[in-house]
């Protein structure tokens, strides 16, 4: 699938053309995945655009880069405020937004801190919903992987790296392989942890079920929104171990993420998820999420933030 690039992108301090902002060969982040990045959304509203939890994405950036001692040249209100103009700039009704932060050109050792600066890219492509349209209604097919997420005490699961995601990878090519559109990952203890790249919960009984943090998984920024959704219509949400075959027994299930926002799974294993259709639970919770990020509904938590600026602002600017 083509995506419609941005023609500006934010690269360490500069709004350059999309196809200046390049890197050398021999950046350390090309050889060890030393980066961090983050998936954020904006979201045509009635009022223009609006970044959706831009504030809490730029949290959980930097603290990626605590984790990895990887120190930001420059501050969140300052990568904030680039993200907001790079929007505009780019002319963008709705978009992705990809904040990147690497470790540059310098030596090859393996602590990077001596000799490899740190750099910092922000660059926007228009994209749909990433397990396709018609997921959002009809649900997707997802297999259990044989492939585990990390261990505690390995990768640190909480950090949004580069390099982790070279398992992320193998875990959505064996799905793709098999036939399925995704995988879900098991923890290193054999209970479910997340998908390739997003995050899940089943429904039981009309309780909505999540794994918790220490099921190696990322502190999912729409996972934390659809918990709060939830006790907004009063469904009861816990955090606890699930075991695989509960992804079989469960009434619903669904992925959460930037990319694939509330994607109903209409299948485990080739085996149906309660009805093998999207459940009630899950389209209230969809109907509360895009009635809010669409601007239909009141941001009652504040997670939208306006693009102030005339779509395409700047067009020949640096």
């Amino acid at each position: 699938m083509a995506l419609k690039n941005g023609k500006w992108v934010w690269f360490n301090g500069k709004f350059v053309p999309w196809e200046e902002a390049t890197v050398h060969v021999g950046v350390h982040a090309l050889h060890y995945g030393s980066s961090v990045f983050e998936g954020i959304r904006s979201y045509e509203t009635k009022d223009g655009p609006a970044i959706f939890c831009l504030d809490q994405h730029l949290e959980r950036l930097f603290g990626s880069c605590k984790i990895y001692r990887i120190e930001i040249p420059f501050s969140k209100d300052e990568l904030r405020r680039a993200i907001v103009e790079l929007v505009a700039r780019n002319g963008h009704r709705a978009c992705y937004i990809r904040p990147l932060v690497f470790r540059g050109l310098g030596g090859f050792n393996l602590d990077p801190r001596v000799d490899c600066p740190v750099e910092v890219a922000i660059l926007t492509i228009e994209w749909g919903a990433y397990l396709g349209k018609e997921a959002l209604e009809q649900g997707v097919d997802v297999g259990v992987s044989t492939w585990f997420r990390m261990a505690p005490n390995t990768y640190p699961a909480l950090a949004k790296a580069g390099g982790h995601y070279t398992n992320s990878q193998l875990i959505a090519m064996e799905a793709h392989d098999r036939g399925y559109m995704e995988g879900i990952a098991l923890d290193i203890f054999g209970y479910v942890s997340e998908g390739s790249g997003e995050n899940i919960f089943i429904v039981q009984d009309g309780t909505l079920y999540t794994p918790p943090l220490s099921a190696s998984i990322l502190g999912g920024v729409t996972r934390r929104c659809v918990m709060t959704l939830a006790g907004d219509l009063g469904i009861p949400v816990r955090e606890e171990p699930i075991s695989r075959e509960r992804l079989y027994l469960a009434d619903e299930a669904f992925f959460t993420g930037t990319a694939a926002e509330i994607t109903p799974i209409r299948s485990v294993d080739g085996i149906p998820v309660g009805e093998g259709k999207r459940g009630p639970i899950t389209r209230r919770l969809q109907e509360e999420f895009f009635g809010i990020v669409r601007g239909e509904i009141p941001d009652r938590h504040g997670w939208l933030t306006p693009i102030p600026y005339p779509a395409g602002l700047g067009e020949g600017a640096h």
